[in-house]
């Protein structure tokens, strides 16, 4: 399959680095023509490869005390085995440098707000809001708080990326940086620090946080819309329908009540988006953003043990987010208890997700409420509390810019948190809409303004997530398992569990808010009200859902909630709904009555494509006439279609485009354009809710002055459809497949989202044609507003057997290396596209025989 080329977005007016558009354009252009035309040439093989990391013969290491071997597979996936931790980690840092260091260096320029420093003034808005967070900062607390032995883990893993950056010039780590050094950048790596390591963390907390963005959405639409038509829109979760995480189980506090009140002062809230928006891709959320894991146990599997299933739904992005990796102690034992396989990230030791030779994990997002912005009454240097004004807290932040003055600016805190509002762009004055009061209490009363927006985030205030991610390494079974999970913080996550003695479970794991319970998390609140604020209390890791060998054999958590209401304070809100979860439990159920489920059942059912809204919205299409041979050509297609969406359907092409414009037409008149409408399972309900009200006041179009009924949208809806997919394939609906128009484009994080044209000809890659979509276990979101391409999707899949663990199988998006014109760059794209997986050897037999390249790392000589 030839990838097609990315869409190039349009560069800004500004200039970079401090150079002319066209210096820039021209020094580019020169260095991608002189790659292309001369590739055959020994000079632009050099070139090329002069990054890439030796992986056979042997090597002196700095720092180490004994011998290390790492050994890759086809596919360059590492395994190192040592004797010793400190060795084990210092080579882990050493092999992550070799493959991927010019993104573990993007991603903590990234996570300190310094990202001018690379890429000159065009991030500097993304810089501000990092630095408003204060992410390194809290980074910087957590290391000096984490325990000896993690101390020294991460200390003796930023000594092996410190020993591969010793005596390597730039443009020998990375091609990126001799495509920066042509834009005009004087730049060499600083030395890692462990600080480096834990800022990550916080990024994907940010990404997996909760519903901040809904909180921004809903008074977007209070402009727009009345209470309780925002609240149509967030519909409840449909328990009578689709079951919880642990099903038929609540907990023992009741749900908190919405705040009374709507949003006031929009403006300082619209800048609070506009500020969010700057943030890279790396670390947006996009549609349908979550995870699928589930577990079977022995008596229903073929083998007589668990299976475990795992595939973390996040936004795309080149390389891809995981990082594929063996650790192995010889010999395993007290002294050095790690043996361990799975994903991590760039940049940090451990594995995050995966199995060591006791027990398996995997997680999916909690999706917790855990931010709440706060509005503050302003005057001049103080902000309101209850009937006094107190001084906002402030620090003073520099950020250099490549080729530009550095940029000095006051970030601005209150008991709550950062003011985010101060980093917004758009609006030079924030709120102007003075709340109504409504609060109830005594003490109520509003200032008059003008406004400003705090964040509270459980995520700025340290924690021990990076020694909790270690000790999962290392535990034995359900046990050790759950006290590894005491100490992990953020992101908070739904964590699957099964062990080699037969055991699967289910634990909640992160820090969740105790917020007064009367309190929601819906909507921003008035930071003038003290008894709105947060404790310092968090929900006790005690209280937190956990199942050990439920009675039906199956864990399945794919984003539902995990207990039936009543529920704890600020245990969750912004759920997913059911629609992949029940689909899982289904199709499990299913196999189970029938036989016994195998691994294959279970790497099947992880491309499982069948939108079960369909099922509910098709009968209503098919009972609305289009008129004519051309437009019912598409209707046609639906009349037999099993509602799955595999790549080469003509009518899950068409479907989805009817799907896009049926949202468009109903809710596109009525909110704000910056709205998104993700077409996920949120949207089935919505829609679902109003199917069976013809006259909805949702179905008329507010900019026309006829009343639009149910069935003229879904006719209007089919037609345009019809003309979108004739425009964008064929005439012929036949010749329409959903996947040419549902594909998978990989941006690199850096140039390929900020370069020209030409840069990103040489770094990104695209044109996969893929199936499922939002709702469906094979989850690849898309936008609405936007078209079908690809925005969020199965950044990994792998199933473990705790049987036979070399008989486990797993894919990454991408591929080992984060060099451009590597072999292992995308070489597991096609495999993950086909929906085909890789085998996962974890015993030393089983590596050895998969192994392809053998680099021995020895101590080097101390003088």
């Amino acid at each position: 399959m030839s990838p097609d080329e990315a869409r190039p977005s349009p560069l800004p007016r500004r200039t970079w680095l401090g150079r002319p558009r066209w210096v820039r354009w021209s020094a580019y252009a020169s260095l991608a023509v002189a790659l292309l035309l001369v590739a055959g040439s020994v000079s632009a093989v050099r070139a090329v490869r002069a990054s890439f990391p030796q992986t056979t013969g042997t090597l002196d290491l700095p720092g180490l005390d004994h011998e290390v071997r790492v050994l890759r597979d086809d596919a360059g996936v590492p395994q190192v085995y040592a004797s010793t931790p400190h060795d084990l980690f210092l080579a882990q840092g050493f092999v992550q440098a070799q493959d991927r260091f010019y993104e573990m260096d993007v991603r903590r320029h990234l996570t300190a707000g310094r990202l001018s420093e690379l890429f000159g003034s065009r991030t500097l808005d993304a810089d501000k809001v990092v630095r408003a967070l204060g992410w390194r900062r809290v980074a910087e607390r957590e290391v000096a708080q984490l325990d000896r032995d993690t101390q020294a883990h991460l200390a003796a893993f930023s000594d092996g990326v410190n020993a591969y950056l010793a005596d390597r010039s730039p443009g020998d780590i990375a091609l990126e940086y001799t495509l920066l050094s042509l834009g005009g950048l004087d730049y060499s790596p600083e030395a890692w620090t462990p600080a480096d390591s834990v800022s990550w963390l916080k990024a994907m907390a940010w990404d997996l946080r909760g519903d901040m963005q809904d909180e921004v959405d809903r008074a977007l639409m209070s402009t727009r819309l009345d209470p309780a038509e925002i609240d149509e829109l967030y519909p409840d979760y449909p328990y009578d329908r689709h079951a919880t995480a642990i099903p038929g189980r609540a907990a023992g506090r009741p749900a908190p009540a919405t705040t009374a009140g709507r949003v006031p002062a929009l403006a300082a809230l619209v800048r609070v988006r506009d500020a969010l928006d700057h943030l890279p891709v790396a670390v947006g959320a996009g549609a349908e953003i979550g995870s699928n894991a589930w577990a079977v146990d022995g008596t229903h599997s073929a083998t007589g043990e668990p299976l475990l299933a795992n595939d973390p739904h996040l936004t795309t992005s080149l390389p891809g987010v995981w990082y594929q990796m063996g650790l192995h102690c010889e010999p395993y034992g007290d002294a050095c208890p790690y043996d361990v396989s799975g994903f991590t990230f760039a940049g940090f030791p451990g594995v995050v997700i995966g199995h060591n030779r006791d027990i398996a994990w995997g997680m999916s997002n909690l999706r917790p409420d855990t931010t709440d912005l706060y509005l503050e009454g302003v005057d001049g240097d103080r902000y309101r509390r209850g009937a006094r004004w107190v001084p906002f807290a402030r620090r003073t932040e520099t950020i250099r810019v490549a080729g530009e003055d550095a940029y000095t600016f006051t970030v601005r805190s209150t008991v709550h948190g950062p003011v985010l509002s101060d980093v917004g762009q758009t609006y030079a004055t924030v709120g102007a809409n003075a709340p109504d009061g409504g609060f109830g209490r005594p003490g109520s009363t509003a200032p008059d303004g003008p406004y400003a927006v705090s964040l509270a985030w459980t995520a700025l205030r340290p924690s021990r997530t990076a020694a909790s991610i270690l000790a999962l390494d290392r535990a034995t079974d359900w046990e050790s398992f759950r006290e590894a999970l005491r100490g992990f913080a953020a992101p908070a996550q739904n964590v699957v569990y099964a062990d080699r003695a037969g055991h699967i479970g289910l634990q909640v794991a992160g820090r969740l808010p105790m917020r007064p319970r009367d309190v929601s998390g819906a909507d921003a609140k008035p930071g003038w009200l003290p008894r709105l604020d947060w404790s310092r209390r968090t929900v006790p890791f005690d209280d937190l859902p956990s199942e050990l060998d439920p009675a039906d054999g199956l864990v399945v958590s794919a984003n539902q909630p995990p207990l039936t209401p009543p529920t704890l304070p600020g245990l969750v809100t912004t759920n997913g709904y059911g629609y992949r979860s029940q689909r899982i439990r289904d199709v499990l159920e299913d196999l189970g009555t029938g036989g016994k489920v195998t691994a294959d059942d279970l790497r099947a059912l992880q491309l499982d494509s069948r939108n079960d809204f369909a099922a509910v919205l098709v009968p209503y299409l098919l009972r609305v006439g289009v008129g004519g041979p051309y437009y019912s050509a598409g209707p046609r297609l639906l009349e037999h279609w099993d509602h799955t969406q595999p790549r080469r359907s003509p009518a899950a092409a068409y479907y989805n485009a009817v799907w896009r414009q049926l949202l468009l037409l109903t809710f596109g008149d009525q909110l704000p354009a910056s709205v998104p409408i993700n077409g996920g399972e949120r949207w089935f309900e919505v829609v679902r809710s109003i199917l069976d009200q013809p006259r909805s006041h949702w179905w008329d179009d507010v900019r026309t002055d006829v009343v639009e009924d149910r069935d003229t949208v879904l006719r209007e809806a089919m037609r345009a459809a019809r003309d979108e997919l004739t425009r964008l394939q064929s005439r012929r609906a036949a010749r329409w497949t959903w996947g040419h128009q549902h594909r998978l484009e990989l941006r690199d994080q850096t140039l390929g989202e900020w370069g020209n044209g030409l840069v990103r000809r040489l770094l990104d890659r695209g044109g996969w044609h893929v199936g499922g979509g939002p709702g469906t276990v094979d989850a690849t979101g898309w936008d609405v507003r936007e078209g079908f391409t690809v925005t969020a999707a199965p950044s990994m899949r792998m199933v473990v057997s705790l049987a036979d663990l070399d008989d486990s199988s797993w894919v990454n998006l991408t591929g080992a290396s984060g060099h451009a014109f590597s072999a292992h760059y995308t070489d597991q794209t096609d495999l993950w596209a086909a929906g085909r997986t890789r085998p996962w050897p974890f015993t030393p037999p089983a590596v050895r025989a998969a192994a392809e390249d053998v680099l021995v790392l020895r101590p080097a000589r101390r003088d």
